[in-house]
């Protein structure tokens, strides 16, 4: 079941990135970086996707698709390891599964498993994010880069918020879809099929972006920090550029709540939603196509 969960993740990852990575974009705009305010250059998704590839190349939108694969092959292992196994435990026969007990095991499967791949979103977000300091370096290199300046906490910077992104999107996602598919069954709206499996991927991807695109949000902020500046480093920055004016511990996010209040103070409670239409359009089809083809793999099996 879980290696199922890995090459069923791959696959929808592929066709989807371009979006993922117009998503990435507009949510750190208007955002924080170095001390610096990303400039607002994109409108919406389809400018975003116009801008990117006229300006850096149809490449440039799937920069990062290593560590994005990468993460998938461990993420969805384990996730969908921990998911089903543990809904097997608590749960013998299918047919009493509960709400309950199933975002119980959505949320702890999405939880252990995004916090044990939060390297590689890390990287993924910060080569989708447009920065040439990790282009050209290899998978490897850019993890040691990140590694050799800012430690082990850089690779896991973000990491409580993708926690509970995960912890949200799983647990709305896969109770959501097992309910829906169980429910169309149980009235005989539909047989146990591809369009059954379609309409409740479809549904449970509404539920998951509306849950997720807030801490979303919070999550690629803090992750295309590059680092924490301290009062020290704003000393030593001064010392160099004689003022430091660029440079101020105040438009930096140090950690979840610090980057929620900020987003919502300096740009409102509709910042939260930035990248929501990408988002959407992301978990829609990429969940069509992970539970439709995950079902038949179930059936090969």
């Amino acid at each position: 079941m879980a290696l199922k969960g890995r090459d069923n993740h791959c696959l929808p990852r592929l066709g989807t990135f371009p979006i993922d990575t117009t998503k990435t974009r507009l949510q750190i705009q208007g955002g924080h970086l170095d001390g610096q305010v990303v400039a607002t250059r994109y409108k919406g998704m389809f400018h975003a996707l116009f801008r990117i590839s006229t300006e850096e190349g149809i490449r440039a939108l799937y920069q990062g698709i290593a560590p994005a694969v990468l993460r998938q092959s461990t993420y969805g292992t384990i996730k969908f390891g921990i998911y089903y196994s543990l809904k097997k435990a608590l749960v013998s026969n299918p047919e009493q599964e509960k709400l309950g007990i199933n975002v119980f095991c959505g949320i702890t499967a999405g939880v252990i498993s995004s916090i044990i791949a939060n390297p590689t979103d890390v990287l993924k977000v910060r080569l989708q994010s447009g920065r040439g300091d990790l282009k050209e370096k290899s998978l490897l290199e850019a993890f040691l880069a990140i590694y050799k300046n800012e430690g082990v906490g850089g690779l896991w910077k973000g990491v409580f918020p993708t926690a509970q992104r995960a912890g949200v999107i799983v647990g709305v996602e896969l109770p959501i879809y097992d309910m829906c598919k169980h429910y169309f069954i149980a009235m005989g709206c539909l047989p146990d099929n591809a369009t059954n499996h379609l309409l409740s991927s479809f549904i449970s991807s509404l539920g998951g972006a509306i849950a997720s695109t807030p801490i979303d949000v919070i999550r690629t902020r803090l992750m295309n920090q590059k680092l924490r500046v301290s009062s020290r480093t704003v000393g030593a920055l001064r010392g160099i550029n004689g003022t430091g004016a660029a440079i101020c511990e105040s438009t930096l996010y140090f950690g979840t709540i610090d980057c929620l209040i900020k987003t919502v103070r300096q740009e409102g409670p509709l910042a939260l939603y930035k990248g929501f239409v990408p988002t959407w359009l992301r978990l829609g089809p990429w969940n069509i196509i992970f539970f439709v083809t995950f079902e038949q793999l179930k059936k090969m099996y």
